[in-house]
């Protein structure tokens, strides 16, 4: 059996039906290959991050157990945004769903396809606030924590929406 590790997927659309959306990308992440899902956020809407002549983001974060390496979840991230329309135009642009491993167990990987933990969840309130969510004591393998992080943030004036549906949950990760 293969070593499982706790993976956090940071989840963002602004493009048709965002909130639809990120509920079919939780649905189709509560089902890869050798993968549970133990945690889903709420949605929250952000501005956007870069450009801003485009529409606000909704946003989540979902805690999976997995089996697959880094790089095989990293492909079927990218499956999964392909099969929702995905088009890369510009960076940091709209898209109809964008899926980002930010922590995978408590590996710091540096391939020139991967980055983890991600390169700007440190700076980004719409991925630790509902990290927080999740675990109020998350914390990236650096060892600082998600709160401590949170509070050091550019408000990037986020608002939490009602609660998502949750699909698929099974027993909320241990605490750290």
């Amino acid at each position: 059996m293969s070593k499982r590790v706790h993976a956090w997927i940071g989840l963002g659309s602004n493009l048709e039906d965002p909130l639809e959306q990120l509920a079919r990308a939780v649905t189709g992440l509560a089902t890869l290959p050798d993968t549970t899902l133990l945690g889903q956020s709420a949605f929250y809407r952000s501005r956007p991050v870069g450009p801003q002549d485009q529409p606000d983001f909704i946003n989540a974060v979902v805690l999976l157990e997995t089996a697959l390496s880094p790089e095989t979840l990293l492909d079927h991230l990218q499956q999964l945004e392909q099969a929702h329309g995905r088009v890369r135009l510009r960076r940091w642009g709209p898209r109809t769903l964008d899926l980002d491993l930010l922590l995978y167990g408590s590996e710091t990987i540096s391939t020139p396809r991967l980055t983890v933990p991600h390169p700007r969840l440190a700076e980004r309130d719409f991925v630790l606030r509902p990290m927080l969510d999740i675990d109020p004591k998350a914390a990236l393998p650096d060892g600082r924590t998600c709160r401590g992080l949170l509070a050091q943030c550019t408000d990037n004036d986020l608002k939490r929406l009602e609660p998502p549906i949750t699909t698929g949950l099974a027993t909320p990760p241990p605490s750290h």
